[in-house]
């Protein structure tokens, strides 16, 4: 199965790394026993322009991205979890948002001098 672009239930880790907690992640790239997940979070008062893309019950595809509320993907919250610690797949993000997704990845990461 290809996880790349599905929304996946996981144990996100909290940034010190000292507890997880079970949540929606969006898989951004699928390796042979890895996966790189970005977060996300229903704290849409959170929402960064610059560097989130925000999804809106709204949305036409929004029943089969698999969220229940309105929500964020934090792409600056990004980590790589085995693919033995997935729960489970959500849903999966829509391709309009995919160019968002894809466009202010390449904004937040990119190197070098602007």
């Amino acid at each position: 199965m290809n996880l790349k672009g599905k929304f996946v239930l996981v144990p996100f880790p909290f940034t010190n790394l000292k507890a997880t907690k079970l949540r929606p992640a969006l898989v951004l790239y699928e390796g042979k026993e890895d996966v790189v997940v970005a977060f996300v979070s229903s704290r849409i008062d959170t929402f960064d322009p610059g560097t989130d893309v925000r999804i809106e019950t709204s949305h036409p595809q929004f029943r089969g991205i698999g969220l229940k509320v309105p929500s964020i993907i934090k792409l600056t919250k990004i980590a790589t979890l085995h693919k033995g610690l997935l729960i489970g797949v959500l849903g999966e993000l829509p391709e309009d948002l995919v160019q968002e997704v894809n466009s202010k990845l390449c904004s937040n990461l990119r190197i070098g001098r602007d």
